[in-house]
């Protein structure tokens, strides 16, 4: 088991064009095992990212074409990769999963993880999103291991449900990924507060690669993918552009500030199952 892990965080501005996000994908990833990095991520809806009516064209199964791609670029550079998030085809005509893949480094799928939280919202004048007209959302809660690690996989809007984190810090999760296509409106006040609060109180790194910038139909990414501590502190910060961040993840730092500080180990989880007293 390594205590230090170098992380290549992959900041995208996916569009309609499958083809074309794939292959840009895929330099990045040669570029973050340029830097030396043993895992790499990529953001959410990394293959295709517009109108939810192009979306059946853009479904795959897993495997499938674009999952043979990702494990083959894994295999190659001998990395562990999390594919970011793809539409799944499900069992239900014009309905579809927001799937992320984790690759090992012999290429074979180590984890799948299916959105749970979907992107309902209606922020009148600003974001309007019903990801839940074509996406189905998933209902396990899913950890796999890298170099003897645990790490956990969420998308995006699961950010908001403190409940998912706290379930994978339980379980052991020491790193967790959020491959994120967070909008611009709510990103500029919410992204950085939420993240850093989802690693001080898991006591765990986040890593959070994005998409970046305009996309269709007439909507914008936040960007700035992070790369953030236990102890809450933002070590990895995408500038507003396409590009790989690379930064080294120091577990034995997580241990030591989960042993001086255990708000894990000080839980008290059958209080918490008590009715509220009223006042």
């Amino acid at each position: 088991m390594n205590d230090i892990l170098r992380v290549g965080l992959i900041q995208m501005n996916s569009q309609t064009d499958k083809a074309v996000n794939l292959a840009r994908a895929e330099q990045l990833i040669d570029e973050a095992a340029d830097h030396g990095a043993r895992l790499i991520a990529l953001p959410e809806y990394v293959s295709y990212l517009g109108p939810k009516e192009l979306h059946d064209e853009n479904a795959e199964p897993i495997p499938g074409p674009t999952t043979e791609r990702f494990a083959a670029k894994a295999r190659a550079h001998g990395v562990y990769l999390l594919g970011g998030s793809m539409l799944e085809r499900s069992e239900l005509p014009g309905r579809f999963y927001n799937t992320s893949v984790l690759y090992d480094p012999d290429g074979q799928i180590s984890a799948v993880y299916r959105k749970i939280h979907l992107f309902d919202i209606d922020l009148v004048g600003n974001v309007s999103a019903n990801e839940s007209a074509t996406i189905l959302p998933g209902d396990q809660v899913v950890s796999a291991e890298v170099e003897g690690h645990r790490v956990g996989l969420t998308i995006c809007y699961d950010l908001r449900f403190p409940e998912l984190y706290r379930a994978l810090a339980l379980a052991g999760a020491e790193i967790i990924f959020v491959p994120a296509a967070f909008t611009l409106f709510t990103g500029k006040d919410h992204w950085h507060p939420l993240l850093r609060a989802r690693a001080i109180e898991n006591q765990c790194y986040v890593i959070a690669p994005a998409q970046m910038g305009r996309h269709q139909p007439n909507a914008e990414c936040y960007g700035h993918a992070l790369v953030v501590d236990p102890w809450g502190t933002v070590i990895a910060n995408a500038p507003n552009r396409e590009g790989v961040s690379v930064v080294d993840l120091d577990l034995a730092y997580l241990r030591q500030i989960r042993s001086q500080l255990p708000s894990l180990a000080n839980r008290r989880p059958a209080a918490y199952e008590r009715q509220p007293v009223g006042v």
